[in-house]
């Protein structure tokens, strides 16, 4: 998975034969499945003639993210699907972000908590009523995430904070985020603040983590 992410972040289209990928899992007890133009991979422990045995019996792109599968990939390794998000990319950006940021070395916040359940060398950083949160992720990608109190929402500071973690992504690296589809003022500040889609992907967790 780690190379696969790494060609995406290169802008290398992925092939479209074979279209259908298996690798292993991202770590023990999680899966995951991502689907990109033309290309799906799948990142679990399972046997190949199990995940073939979905083919033909429909559209087979669309197939390793439908219910069908995804239910039977949860029976079949305990684990619990997430839900399917859209997954967006955007270029490390150079200077100061237009916001100004309080690193916080600790913090409670919601969004901060998600984020240590599902990433590693988490950072977060404050700016008013707004949280940004950096971590790495699936194929330890850098992701963000971002979380803007309810009565300072409407007013771009979502959208401000998005783009802020273009500038502070360590290591040079372009940024990952995953984002509900029906979130769509989420969605509109990703889009705005200079994030592209690129696919869609669901996460398999232990039950009740």
């Amino acid at each position: 998975m780690p190379e696969i992410l790494a060609g995406i972040e290169h802008h290398e289209r992925l092939p479209a034969e074979p279209w259908l990928e298996l690798v292993p899992p991202p770590s023990p007890q999680r899966a995951a499945v991502a689907s990109f133009p033309g290309h799906v991979v799948v990142a679990a422990d399972i046997d190949r003639r199990w995940l073939d045995s979905f083919l033909g019996t429909g559209d087979d792109l669309a197939m390793p993210l439908s219910p069908t599968f995804l239910g039977a990939l949860e029976q079949r390794l305990r684990l619990a699907a997430g839900n399917i998000d859209a997954v967006l990319l955007a270029e490390p950006v150079s200077g100061s972000p237009s916001v100004e940021l309080s690193l916080i070395e600790d913090s409670d916040h919601p969004r901060v908590v998600r984020a240590r359940r599902y990433r590693t060398d988490v950072r977060v950083w404050t700016c008013g009523p707004g949280v940004l949160v950096l971590g790495r992720g699936l194929g330890a990608r850098w992701e963000a995430a971002v979380e803007v109190e309810p009565g300072a929402r409407n007013g771009g500071v979502g959208r401000a904070l998005a783009a802020a973690a273009r500038h502070v992504v360590p290591e040079g690296r372009p940024v990952w985020a995953q984002v509900a589809p029906g979130n769509a003022s989420s969605l509109r500040a990703f889009l705005a603040a200079g994030y592209a889609p690129v696919g869609a992907e669901v996460l398999l967790m232990p039950v009740g983590h």
